[in-house]
């Protein structure tokens, strides 16, 4: 992967895990959905400017996305976006205090190998 491909992989990642800050700030802005408040709530979403923000940042992300498969196999920029796993839990640890299990940071690791694993060319 050179470095021009490199580049459209983070922004790519960086622009969808921003998308999903957004959409969880927007949709804890909201709050829950149900029965009663569903109808209201997916209207809502037009007016909720971290969920517009939120759905920028994730076509952003496809846009990059699309310009990577360009360039490089679908077999390597298929599994190097699960990455975008890895920054959403992290993001969710520091921004929303949310706790990572064991399980998971061992689960994020096999992630991160076999990511590494997919990219690197001899």
């Amino acid at each position: 992967m050179t470095l021009k491909e490199f580049a459209l992989l983070l922004v790519s990642i960086l622009t969808s895990v921003a998308g999903q800050f957004f959409l969880k700030a927007g949709a804890l802005k909201l709050g829950k959905v149900n029965a009663g408040n569903a109808v209201s709530h997916i209207l809502s979403i037009v007016f909720t400017p971290e969920l517009i923000v939120g759905l920028f940042c994730y076509g952003l992300g496809a846009i990059a996305y699309i310009l990577l498969l360009t360039r490089v196999n679908l077999s390597v920029a298929g599994p190097s976006v699960a990455l975008i796993y890895v920054f959403s839990v992290v993001l969710g640890y520091f921004i929303y205090k949310e706790a990572i299990p064991i399980s998971r940071i061992v689960g994020l690791g096999f992630i991160t190998c076999g990511v590494i694993l997919v990219v690197w060319q001899r």
